[in-house]
């Protein structure tokens, strides 16, 4: 156990060292929100993995492991699809130790297993938003909730990066009631991103793309930092309906409409759109497909792609960055037909001098699945929490755990 904090007096916020945890019982937030196929099989376990070195710490520390994780968006329903037995399966296969799932994240069979523990076993909590508590807006009630699981452990650890900049009641509340800290995990991610924030090579890219539309705020305070603005998917479509193309059936984010055109209005000199796409005659993985100028897609198609002037369009400017940020993919990537765009954007990254920084999620996947991995700057395992922290320099979950450090002295 580290006394003399000016070992480590760089930090604000408790690392692994700082504590000593034999024999005690650890709450640890990882996130295992893994994709899943139609069936409920996990598709891909890198999260799972990437967590595997906080594990190994704390089975070595002689300790008690409660894992704590999300899965999907149950928004306060038990989904059969998002109960967290598969995850406990593959955390065993990977960590090389029995994990006992249980049925609930509260309540009394959590309090009797979590007592007689032994140390060196592992538990995993049920999918903590089948509670609607999670993610309670009300303060008392989400108290509530967070005090009664931190009452299960002697300490509590984040290793959930990609769920960092969220202000759920197991990332930001927990933290309140017992000593926390970072993960191994959360402290390669933070030392990562800090690296490009305080030394950022010009000139700096960013790529956003993805199946998401709730990415538009978060490019507002980007634009201020970056010299160009890549868009691909949804909220590449988003911009377009703003900008008065018909995009017909594509998806877009009809909220944000309006930011979109205010926002292109002021900053078209640095954001690049689509000037030609791909096109599906609908959402289905052998849907015929064309390639389309903006403004000539087709009655009945949508949008799944970018085509290939605008992907000779989006390498040239990218040959020009020394930093690059990813989050998001630039087309339907799962399926051949239309995962042209992205493939080509992670080759350029991977043969180009720049260096790339890629968000997590569908990024790291689509990066992974086309063999480019390795040759990438750094693979964060959270794209959101990655722009959080590229936009202001901090996540709500670990200025909480700076919070923490105050009030718990180890």
């Amino acid at each position: 156990m580290i006394t003399n904090h000016s070992e480590v007096k760089r930090l604000t916020y408790h690392t692994m060292k700082d504590f000593d945890f034999t024999n005690k019982r650890v709450l640890l937030r990882g996130d295992f929100n893994v994709p899943l196929d139609e069936n409920g099989n996990i598709t891909d376990d890198s999260r799972i993995r990437q967590t595997k070195p906080t594990i190994d710490y704390l089975l070595k520390n002689n300790c008690r492991i409660i894992v704590m994780t999300s899965l999907g968006r149950p928004k306060g329903k038990i989904i059969d699809k998002l109960k967290l037995d598969k995850v406990a399966v593959r955390m065993a296969e990977i960590y090389g130790r029995d994990v006992t799932k249980l049925n609930d994240c509260v309540g009394d069979e959590v309090k009797e297993t979590v007592n007689s523990m032994k140390p060196g076993e592992i538990i995993l909590l049920e999918n903590l938003e089948f509670r609607a508590e999670e993610k309670e807006k009300n303060d008392k009630i989400k108290n509530a909730f967070a005090k009664q699981i931190a009452s299960f452990g002697d300490y509590y650890i984040n290793d959930g990066y990609a769920k960092s900049h969220r202000k759920n009641a197991s990332m930001v509340v927990i933290p309140k009631f017992i000593p926390g800290g970072v993960g191994l995990l959360v402290e390669k991610e933070l030392d990562a991103v800090n690296k490009v924030v305080k030394n950022l090579r010009k000139p700096y890219v960013a790529i956003i793309g993805g199946a998401k539309a709730d990415k538009i705020e978060s490019i507002k305070k980007l634009l201020t930092k970056v010299d160009y603005l890549i868009i691909g998917g949804v909220l590449a479509n988003t911009f377009l309906k703003a900008n008065g193309v018909d995009i017909k059936t594509s998806k877009y984010d009809q909220e944000s409409v309006a930011v979109a055109k205010q926002i292109y209005k002021t900053n078209q000199n640095k954001i690049l759109l689509p000037v030609d796409v791909v096109v599906g005659s609908s959402f289905a993985e052998n849907a015929e497909s064309k390639i389309v100028n903006i403004g000539e897609v087709p009655n009945g198609y949508l949008i799944m792609d970018i085509g290939p002037k605008t992907a000779k369009l989006y390498k040239d400017k990218l040959s020009e960055a020394a930093t690059v940020v990813w989050c998001g993919p630039i087309g339907v990537f799962e399926w051949p037909k239309f995962a042209n765009g992205t493939k080509q954007i992670a080759a350029y990254l991977a043969k180009s001098r720049a260096f790339s920084l890629i968000g997590g999620g569908e990024s790291a996947e689509a990066v992974r699945l086309f063999g480019y991995a390795a040759k990438m700057g750094f693979i964060s395992t959270g794209g959101g929490a990655s722009l959080q922290m590229l936009e202001d320099g901090e996540l709500i979950a670990v200025k909480v755990l700076e919070e923490n450090y105050k009030m718990f002295k180890l």
